[in-house]
This record gives structure tokens, C-alpha cells and sequence, in this order.
């Protein structure tokens, strides 16, 4: 079976339209089949975004396996303040993001990559929900990988559910990090881990 993150090019397209409200805002996405979460506003996503203060974000952000855009996009529609790329591997999510940008009326950098391949700049924020189904080699990669393309002070925020190995992940990356659960619920950990 194809998951989310094959890029497989033979699932069949049904795109449908996604509404949800975050902190009193109504947002309207096109979804598909093929992408992360295409029926609904996933709720470790939804977690993330509450647990972080996104109004005093500032600089560069990375929203980092962006699906159909929904963290990029909230970001975007919450502090015009920052600079925002989103990446993906999935052709079919980019496209997506590219339509919901246009349909949102958010002005974000969005270009293919798997995880970092074609990152070239640093970033004061890296926001993601990894890939999970991906495997142990594709998340730490997402996470510890983040190090590298953070700025100095940089944040690295995910969500992760305990069931999948957060603790275990978290003890990886406070060997580089400086390390704070900033929130749990539902079994979903959110973690901030701070370049030193």
C-alpha cells in the first residue's frame, strides 16, 4: 500500500475541500488522496501550532514535510513577520501547498526535497510532523539532521506521539540540544529542542 511520503504518481486523485477553524480563524484547503492527514486538520498538527507562540516568531522558518501547507499556512496567515519556506517529497502534496497558498493568499517559498536534500540556507525555526510511517532512519534525519540548518539560538519544534519513540529520540538530541517537553496531550508529545 502507497503511504504519503512514496510519491507515488498512480494514487488516485479525488481532491476535496478541508475547512477548520485554529484560534478563531477559518481556513478553507484542497486535500487529495496520497497526502499526510486528507480528510481533516491532524491533531498533533493542531497541538504543535497551539503549543508554539507563533505572533513573536521572527526570521526564517522551515516548515518542514508540509503535507498540504496547513503549518505553513497558519504561520503565514498569523505573523507576516517571518520568512517561511515549505518542503516536501510528495509531488502531489507541493502542488497542493502551491494551491492552498494561492487560495489562502499566503506568499510562501515552497520547493521538493527529502527532508534537507535541498535545503541551502539556515533557519531560526524548523516546525515539523515528521513522517512517522517513514521509518527510524527518515525521523532521525528530520530531527537530528535539523542541527545543521539552524541558526545559532535556532529552534527545532515536533510532535510526536509516545507510543513512537519519543523519549528515545529525545535522548539522541539532547546530545546537541538542549532539550524541553513544552507540551503533552493525547499521548502527543510537543518538544522544543534549542541549538546551543
Amino acid at each position: 500500500m502507497s503511504q504519503y511520503f512514496d510519491n507515488d504518481k498512480n494514487v488516485k486523485s479525488e481532491k476535496k475541500n478541508i475547512k477548520f477553524y485554529f484560534k478563531d480563524r477559518e481556513y478553507n484547503l484542497i486535500s487529495d488522496n496520497g497526502v499526510f492527514s486528507k480528510d481533516r486538520f491532524d491533531y498533533g498538527t493542531r497541538t504543535l501550532l497551539d503549543s508554539i507562540d507563533i505572533d513573536n516568531l521572527s526570521g526564517r522558518v522551515l516548515d518542514l514535510g508540509c503535507g498540504i501547507g496547513v503549518v505553513g499556512i497558519i504561520l503565514g496567515a498569523t505573523n507576516k513577520n517571518i520568512i517561511i519556506d515549505m518542503v516536501d517529497i510528495n509531488e502531489r502534496a507541493l502542488s497542493l501547498t502551491k494551491e492552498n497558498l494561492l487560495l489562502n493568499n499566503i506568499d510562501n517559498n515552497v520547493f521538493a526535497s527529502n527532508a534537507y536534500e535541498n535545503v541551502k540556507c539556515k533557519y531560526d525555526y524548523i516546525i515539523t510532523n515528521p513522517p512517522i510511517r517513514a521509518g527510524k532512519v527518515v525521523i532521525r534525519n528530520f530531527l537530528l539532521g535539523g542541527f545543521e540548518y539552524l541558526n545559532d539560538n535556532g529552534i527545532l519544534y515536533f510532535v510526536m506521539r509516545k507510543d513512537h519513540g519519543v523519549k528515545s529520540i529525545i535522548k539522541e538530541l539532547e546530545n546537541i540540544f538542549t532539550v524541553e517537553i513544552i507540551n503533552r496531550d493525547k499521548g502527543f508529545y510537543i518538544v522544543k529542542a534549542f541549538k546551543k
